[in-house]
């Protein structure tokens, strides 16, 4: 049988284990070990005395995988983000931006569901967990739309909604997933998502905003605030400000001149600033252990998957499967446009049935050089390419295409992640009431992935100042 026959088969068998509720992780780890047995098992001729010689070089290259791979410093930026988030938590930043955000924003149509996106964007840029970021507004948000008449499931529907947003706005862990496995600069990635997590957001708060005009008490507005209460609102939530500023200072220095340092240095001083501020909040070591358990826990399960899909990965290129899908897709004849519109389209599909972290590790090592070869390859210039990008532009474009799909995939039925994280959060809420809820915001996702295909500058403008 042939490499690539082994790799379909073993592929197939994968996705048979994820659909059965087996966790991505253990799934890719197990398929990725059977796999290369067999890889190997078939090079030595079938025969039987050679079965353990096979298992012992397969389960040697498997272990090779996760202190090689996962010793990478980009890496070591994921915990530092769950960190800050969890820290600014403690700190009371949360409650400050969405104070801010209710005084300034909320006189509009729907203004208490429209301030609640725009805290979760802000709380986003300083944590890359799109769950911490539901879990935490889910208990100060919800109980303030509730309290002037929203419907319940609709309240927690913008909750899990404006979650997502962490997943592109940086700092984003799901972004550093995506440059280590397509091996791009991590920096680069970061930048790229300021704008397009910007526009997600005003997307969602002109849906919300068309909505309340469309249906009477749908969203009462908030008002009363005098100009000085608005005012004083903003000192308190002037920290995340800093902070942001301080790790796009070491991505990028829009000042001109070189950046600060590495993003992964910048993570750490951001979250040394959050655990200061945290201290002079009144964090006692109650709070402060809790944080590094939760961080810890988080960070835990992520790269449980990175070390389970990356043994995968390694199978798959002695499988020589991605080449083979690369090939394939470039032999269509069909518009490359279409056909990058179809992969994002099985993205929305996967996603269905797996975790966003999961589904861009197991699949990205196949599809990555299916996307590159449609443009031209990695090294082809802007003029040459197929989509009118560089190599390394178009690498960073379709990046941001893939993590917005994968916050897409955050809210869809049955696995949407963030759903079960506000239903697990609310006692008053089932998970089929945060599905319902988050219904409208499949139309904004839509609207804003078309957008981003149409216009790539939206994503590439600020990575080209760079």
């Amino acid at each position: 049988m042939e490499p690539i026959d082994i790799g379909l088969i073993v592929s197939g068998g994968l996705l048979v284990m994820v659909v059965l509720g087996m966790r991505v992780a253990f799934a890719a780890g197990l398929a990725g070990l059977v796999g290369l047995i067999w890889i190997f098992w078939a090079k030595f001729g079938y025969e039987p005395d050679r079965f353990g010689k096979a298992v012992t070089v397969a389960v040697k290259t498997a272990g090779q995988v996760p202190h090689s791979k996962v010793s990478s410093q980009a890496l070591s930026l994921i915990p530092t983000f769950i960190l800050i988030g969890y820290l600014a938590y403690y700190a009371g930043l949360t409650k400050a931006l969405f104070e801010a955000a209710k005084r300034w924003v909320g006189w509009l149509p729907g203004g208490l569901a429209v301030s609640t996106v725009f805290a979760t964007a802000g709380f986003a840029a300083v944590s890359g967990a799109s769950v911490a970021t539901s879990a935490v507004f889910a208990r100060i948000a919800i109980p303030e739309m509730l309290k002037i008449g929203y419907d319940k499931r609709f309240a927690a529907g913008v909750v899990a909604a404006g979650g997502t947003l962490a997943s592109l706005i940086p700092p984003s862990a799901i972004l550093v997933i995506y440059a280590i496995i397509v091996e791009q600069d991590v920096g680069m990635l970061l930048l790229a998502g300021f704008i397009p997590g910007a526009f997600s957001a005003l997307i969602y708060g002109g849906l919300i905003v068309a909505m309340a005009l469309a249906m009477p008490n749908f969203g009462p507005p908030v008002r009363g605030f005098t100009w000085g209460e608005r005012l004083k609102a903003l000192p308190p939530a002037f920290p995340i400000v800093f902070v942001v500023l301080i790790i796009i200072l070491f991505i990028y220095n829009p000042f001109g001149g070189d950046a600060w340092g590495t993003p992964t240095e910048g993570g750490a001083l951001g979250a040394f600033v959050v655990f200061l501020m945290a201290l002079y909040q009144g964090m006692r070591w109650k709070e402060l252990k809790s944080a590094l358990l939760e961080t810890a826990k988080l960070a835990v399960m992520i790269f449980t998957i990175i070390w389970g899909v990356l043994i995968y990965v390694r199978f798959l290129g002695f499988a020589d499967l991605p080449g083979a899908f690369s090939d394939w897709i470039t032999s269509l004849e069909q518009s490359p446009m279409l056909t990058l519109i179809m992969i994002l389209l099985a993205y929305a599909v996967l996603g269905m049935f797996m975790d966003a972290i999961g589904m861009l590790l197991l699949t990205l090592p196949v599809v990555y050089p299916a996307v590159m070869a449609l443009n031209g390859g990695e090294l082809v210039s802007a003029a040459d390419s197929t989509f009118g990008m560089s190599g390394p532009m178009c690498a960073i474009w379709f990046g941001i295409l893939v993590v917005k799909m994968a916050e897409f995939c955050l809210i869809t039925p049955p696995i949407g992640l963030n759903c079960f994280v506000v239903a697990g959060v609310r006692d008053d809420l089932s998970v089929q009431d945060v599905f319902k809820g988050v219904t409208p915001f499949f139309i904004a996702d839509a609207i804003t992935i078309a957008l981003l295909v149409a216009f790539p500058m939206i994503v590439l403008w600020l990575p080209m100042q760079a």
